[in-house]
C-alpha cells in the first residue's frame, strides 16, 4: 500500500512538472532590486522610491527608514544611517506618509531620540527584494523583514556586546501604546495622516507579538523623549514603547494592522501569520507569490541588466492602488472608510494619484488583473458615495491633488476592455456631478472653472494658473463620459458630453502651432514664451502640452494642416536644446532638471504630460520614428539602480510605461479598447492572462543595433495595422515581428493603419 501511494504522487508530480505548472516558474524575484530610484532628494528624482518590501497591491508595506519622522523622503540611498524599520504607505514624498509606527533596535544603552539612535550602516550589507528586506548596522544588529498584505515577520539577531533593546516610535500624532509582558506582546493604534476625510474616526490599530520574554520595558513620548519605566500603556502624542530582550538575543516578532479595531488586528495576525513557525516560513511564501506575479510577463532575450531593470519595475508596477480591505473570520471582505470613517462591507482600494497612473498603470492593469479592476471601479463609486465625489488622488481619503477628473478614464477604459462589473448609470451620474461642480479639496476635486469651461469652450488665464492644461484634460475626460455612454447606450449624457470633447481646439494657436493660454476676452496670453513653465501648464510648458489629446490626434494633425507638419513638430521637441525656463515657477523645480539631464531636447519623459508624445508618429504615417524614440527612451532613461528612474516613479505610473514599451505596446487613449505599437526590447514575451490564456510576443533578429519593425503577423496573419486591441492580448494568440536596422518606411503609413482617434471615426 506504501509502495502504491509513493508511486501515485511520483505520477502526479511528473504530471504536474511535465504540463508547466511548475516547470515554467523561474525564480525572477532574484532580478528585482527595491533599491531602484531611492537616490533622490527634493531637487533632483531618480524615481522618489525607497525600499518596499511588501506583497503586491498590500494594505501595509514596510521600509527602512533613513529620513526624519514625518518627512517625505523616507530612505534616501545618499544617506548613511538608519533610524527605524517602519510601516508606510506612502505613495509620494510629495503627500508624505500616513499610519506609520516604527521599529529600532539598539544594543547597549537605550537612546529612544529619533536622530540620537539613528545608527550607520552599508548597501554592502544590504539587501532590498520585494519580499525580504535584511540590513546588518554598523554595530552588528541585523533586522530582517518578511512582509504579508497587511503585517510583517520581523527577525532582530543582536551581538552580545551589550543590551538589547527595541524602540517603537508612536510617529508624529496621537498614539496609543500597551505592553503586555505575560503575552510577550505590544499593542496600540496610530492616527498620523494627512489626507483622511474624516480624520477623527482614523486609527491603525497594531498588535506586535514576540517570541522571547521581555527582561525591561516601558513607555515613552517622543515629543520630549520622556520616559516612562515599567509603565504598561500610554496615550499622547507620539507615545510609543521601548523592551528589553537578553544579550546575543535573535528575536522574531510578528505584527499586523487593522483599520476597523484591534480586534481585527488580531485576527488578521492569526489569518496572514499564525501557521508560520519562523521568518523563512513568510519569507519563503512571499518569494513565491511574487515569482507567481512576475512570471506572467516572462521576457527572454535580454541582458541581465534589462532582466533587472524589466522586473523591477513590473515589481513598481504591482504595488498601487493598495487594498485597503480586510477580511473577517469567515473571510468575507470590509473595509473602514477613509472618505467618511465608517465600516462597509465589499472592497475598497486607495493610494493613487490618478493623474499618474491613468495613462499606464491602469491599462497595464486591465492586462494583468482585470478581477482586481473590476472590484475597483465599485469601490470608485463607493468612494463617491461616502464622501460625494469620485476620487482623484486619495492617500488614503481624497486630496484633490493635480487637474482633470480622470476617474473616468478609468472606469470607461474598465469597461471598453470588458471589464463590466460595475453600474455604467451609476458611474456616468456621478462623472456628470463631477464635471459641473468644484469640490472642497484641491484642484482635481470636482472641476476647477467648470462653468467658464461649459460656456467659453476652455478655462481662461491668468484667472486659472494651469488653465490650457485644464481644459485638454477636461476635454479628455468629457470624450471618456461620452465613451462609456455611447458603449452602454445612454443617449443623454452622450450628447452632455459629446459638446466639450473637441475644446482642446480652442486653446490650440494655428500661427505658431502650439497650445497656448487665452484670456476671457478670447486674445492669446501675452508676452509667450513656448518654454516658459507654469502659467496656463502645469508642470510643463508649450511643448509638452501641445500633444494632450488623447482621444483624437487626428483632430491634432488636422489643426497643424498636414501629417508632415505634425511630424515635423514632434521632431522638433527631440531636436530643440534642453532649454530651461521656470516661468511662474520662479525657479528651477525637479522636474526641469530631469528633462535637462534626459538630453532629449524638450522631451521631459521624467513627467506624465509628454510621455505618450512618441507614439503619435504612428497617426501620421510614420510609424519608425515611434519606433525609434521608444526604444532610446526605454534603452537611454531606465535602469535598474538607485538612479533608475527619469524623475518621479509616481504610483507604478513611470515602471507601467517602461513595461509596456518593453512589451511593444502603449494605451495611448484609455477609454478606448487599443493599445498602439512601438518597438519591442526583448526577442520574446509571454503574457499569462488571469483565466491561463497566453500572449506571446516575438520579436525575430532583434537587438540594440535593430529597433525598426520590418513586417509582423497577429496569429498568422499580416498585421497592417499600428495598434492590438486589448481582446488580442485577451483571448492569447501570437504577434510576430521581424526586426530590421534601417526603417521600412512602406509599412503601416496610412490613415487605415493609424490607431483610434475621434476625427478619424
Amino acid at each position: 500500500m506504501r509502495m502504491n501511494m509513493k508511486k501515485c504522487f511520483v505520477w502526479l508530480f511528473t504530471i504536474l512538472f511535465s504540463s508547466g505548472a511548475y516547470a515554467q516558474m523561474k525564480d525572477l524575484v532574484q532580478y528585482v532590486n527595491t533599491l531602484q530610484g531611492t537616490d533622490s532628494h527634493f531637487g533632483l528624482s531618480y524615481g522618489n522610491t525607497y525600499p518596499t518590501t511588501g506583497m503586491p497591491y498590500a494594505m501595509h508595506t514596510w521600509s527602512a527608514q533613513t529620513g526624519k519622522n514625518g518627512e517625505g523622503w523616507k530612505y534616501q540611498y545618499a544617506v548613511d544611517s538608519i533610524r527605524g524599520f517602519c510601516q508606510s504607505h506612502q505613495c509620494s514624498p510629495w503627500v508624505s506618509d500616513y499610519a506609520v509606527y516604527s521599529f529600532m533596535p539598539l544594543v547597549g544603552e537605550l537612546v529612544v531620540n529619533q536622530d540620537k539612535r539613528a545608527t550607520k550602516f552599508s548597501h554592502n550589507n544590504e539587501i532590498a527584494k520585494p519580499h525580504y528586506y535584511k540590513v546588518t548596522l554598523d554595530n552588528h544588529i541585523t533586522t530582517e523583514m518578511a512582509p504579508t498584505t497587511r503585517g510583517v515577520h520581523l527577525r532582530f539577531s543582536y551581538p552580545s556586546t551589550g543590551d538589547a533593546y527595541l524602540v517603537i516610535d508612536g510617529y508624529t500624532d496621537m498614539s496609543e501604546i500597551k505592553i503586555d509582558p505575560v503575552k510577550r506582546q505590544i499593542s496600540g493604534w496610530v492616527n498620523n495622516q494627512r489626507f483622511v476625510n474624516d480624520s477623527k474616526s482614523f486609527r491603525n490599530y497594531f498588535i506586535v507579538q514576540f517570541d522571547k520574554l521581555f527582561e525591561d520595558y516601558g513607555v515613552w513620548e517622543n515629543q520630549k523623549d520622556e520616559l516612562f519605566m515599567k509603565k504598561l500603556d500610554g496615550a499622547g502624542k507620539g507615545y510609543g514603547a521601548y523592551i528589553k530582550f537578553k544579550k546575543g538575543s535573535k528575536v522574531q516578532a510578528k505584527a499586523a494592522s487593522s483599520y476597523i479595531s484591534a480586534e481585527q488586528a488580531l485576527l488578521t495576525l492569526n489569518q496572514e501569520l499564525g501557521k508560520d513557525k519562523n521568518l523563512e516560513d513568510t519569507k519563503k511564501r512571499g518569494q513565491k507569490r511574487w515569482n507567481e506575479l512576475l512570471n506572467r510577463v516572462l521576457v527572454e532575450g535580454g541582458t541581465d541588466e534589462q532582466m533587472k531593470t524589466f522586473y523591477s519595475c513590473l515589481f513598481r508596477a504591482n504595488l498601487f492602488s493598495r487594498k485597503f480591505y480586510e477580511r473577517r473570520e469567515n473571510g468575507e471582505p470590509y473595509y473602514y472608510s477613509p472618505y467618511n470613517g465608517k465600516v462597509y462591507d465589499g472592497y475598497m482600494y486607495t493610494d493613487n494619484g490618478f493623474w499618474d497612473t491613468f495613462r499606464s498603470q491602469f491599462p497595464l492593469t486591465n492586462i494583468l488583473h482585470p478581477s482586481m479592476q473590476g472590484r475597483y471601479m465599485n469601490a470608485l463609486l463607493a468612494a463617491q458615495e461616502q464622501c460625494g465625489w469620485l476620487p482623484s488622488w486619495s492617500a488614503p481619503g481624497e486630496t484633490g491633488g493635480m487637474l482633470g477628473n480622470h476617474a473616468i478614464s478609468l472606469l470607461a477604459d474598465a469597461w471598453a476592455k470588458g471589464i463590466r462589473s460595475f453600474d455604467p448609470e451609476k458611474a456616468l451620474k456621478a462623472y456628470a456631478h463631477e464635471a459641473m461642480n468644484k469640490g472642497p479639496w484641491g484642484g482635481a476635486n470636482g472641476r476647477g472653472f467648470w462653468k467658464e469651461y461649459f460656456e467659453l469652450g476652455y478655462v481662461p488665464y491668468p484667472e486659472s494658473m494651469g488653465s490650457s492644461a485644464q481644459t485638454m484634460e477636461y476635454a479628455y475626460d468629457d470624450f471618456c463620459g461620452y465613451q462609456l455612454a455611447k458603449m452602454v447606450g445612454n443617449k443623454h449624457y452622450q450628447e452632455v458630453f459629446a459638446r466639450q470633447m473637441y475644446n482642446y481646439k480652442n486653446v490650440f494657436d494655428s500661427s505658431i502651432g502650439l497650445m497656448r493660454g487665452k484670456g476671457v476676452d478670447g486674445k492669446w496670453q501675452e508676452p509667450f514664451d513656448p518654454l516658459e513653465w507654469g502659467g496656463p501648464f502645469c508642470e510643463g510648458n508649450a511643448w509638452h502640452y501641445t500633444w494632450s489629446v488623447f482621444h483624437d490626434v487626428e483632430g491634432l494633425i488636422n489643426l497643424f494642416g498636414s501629417d508632415e507638419k505634425f511630424t515635423t513638430k514632434i521632431d522638433s521637441v527631440f531636436t530643440l536644446p534642453s532649454t530651461i525656463k521656470p516661468g511662474t515657477y520662479g525657479g528651477v523645480i525637479h522636474e526641469m532638471k530631469e528633462m535637462e539631464l534626459a538630453n532629449m531636447g524638450q522631451y521631459a519623459h521624467g513627467n506624465q504630460p509628454i510621455q505618450h508624445m512618441p507614439y503619435l508618429y504612428c497617426y501620421a504615417g510614420q510609424p519608425w520614428k515611434t519606433q525609434y524614440w521608444v526604444r532610446q527612451i526605454v534603452e537611454r532613461l531606465y535602469n535598474s539602480t538607485e538612479r533608475g528612474y527619469p524623475g518621479d516613479e509616481d504610483q507604478g505610473g513611470m515602471s507601467s510605461w517602461y513595461i509596456l514599451s518593453s512589451l511593444g505596446i502603449y494605451s495611448v487613449c484609455p477609454g478606448t479598447d487599443e493599445y498602439v505599437i512601438g518597438s519591442p526590447l526583448f526577442k520574446k514575451a509571454t503574457i499569462t492572462m488571469e483565466n491561463g490564456n497566453k500572449f506571446v510576443i516575438e520579436a525575430n533578429n532583434n537587438s540594440k543595433e535593430n529597433p525598426y519593425i520590418q513586417s509582423a503577423t497577429l496569429n498568422g496573419r499580416v498585421l497592417d495595422k499600428n495598434f492590438i486591441r486589448y481582446d488580442d492580448i485577451a483571448d492569447g494568440g501570437t504577434i510576430r515581428f521581424e526586426m530590421g536596422n534601417q526603417p521600412n518606411k512602406e509599412r503601416c503609413t496610412s490613415k487605415y493603419a493609424a490607431p483610434f482617434s475621434l476625427s478619424k471615426e
